[in-house]
């Protein structure tokens, strides 16, 4: 059975389990509604969430694009001066440590309520796992090819583009698929936080107004979202890697 095969069953089971949830315990479908009133609503509002979701698609986009130029940047500057790593690199780390989510309402106030915010939120969410993933690979090539590679005097430019990049893509493809899970949380929490269109907004005004039901509809088309731009990031990646073994490995 291939991968679509599989996400078709497992959706399967999953919608029936859910089904059965509802149907055991009795719950108000104010509280859990079942996969058919999803469904009604779905349909029923296909336009708003269909208006809504194109927001925030490009609000994911738009920060992973951003986020993995400058996570691809940061890898090279940190692997080619010794001063940025020993300067920024602690940095970055320490920037794990907050709360990222509590800067969303700093964004807000800073770039508006706009898509900018919400951009810059994503941003922030994947700029780490790629610019980490990069260096990573960076650093780790094999040290025999770079001494050949000088022995034979290629430059430190050249050596960098045509022996530590190539080798560093398969930690950066890695990264980059890390980066396109993670990638809707940024544009959805800005959107929580302060907007006025986009999913988020969706199912924070229909949490408020108790349609759970629209909130449900708009929580499986963020999924779906995810879904498609994790496989067709993964699909990229595979391209981009295909003389790595690892790009052949079935999902």
């Amino acid at each position: 059975m291939n991968a679509w095969g599989r996400a078709l069953l497992s959706t399967t089971g999953i919608l029936l389990l859910w089904q059965g949830l509802v149907v055991v315990t009795g719950v108000p479908h104010f509280i859990l509604p079942g996969p058919d009133r999803v469904l009604l609503a779905l349909v029923d509002r296909y336009e708003t969430l269909a208006a809504n979701a194109l927001v925030t698609a490009f609000e994911i986009l738009a920060g992973l694009a951003i986020g993995v130029v400058l996570g691809v940047l940061s890898g090279l500057v940190l692997v080619s001066f010794g001063s940025a790593r020993r300067w920024v690199l602690p940095l970055l780390v320490v920037s794990q440590a907050l709360p990222v989510f509590a800067l969303a309402p700093l964004l807000t106030l800073w770039l508006g309520y706009g898509m900018a915010s919400k951009v810059a939120m994503a941003v922030l969410i994947i700029y780490f796992p790629v610019t980490a993933a990069f260096y990573d690979g960076l650093r780790r090539t094999d040290p025999v090819w770079v001494d050949l590679a000088r022995t034979m005097g290629a430059s430190t430019t050249a050596i960098l583009r045509h022996i530590k990049v190539p080798a560093a893509m398969p930690a950066f493809a890695s990264g980059v698929r890390i980066a396109a899970s993670v990638a809707p949380i940024g544009a959805v929490v800005g959107e929580w936080v302060g907007s006025s269109r986009g999913l988020g907004y969706v199912m924070l005004h229909a949490n408020g107004r108790m349609q759970i039901d629209l909130m449900f509809a708009a929580l499986l088309v963020l999924g779906a979202l995810a879904l498609a731009l994790y496989f067709a990031v993964d699909h990229g990646m595979r391209r981009l890697v295909r003389w790595s073994p690892e790009s052949h490995l079935a999902l």
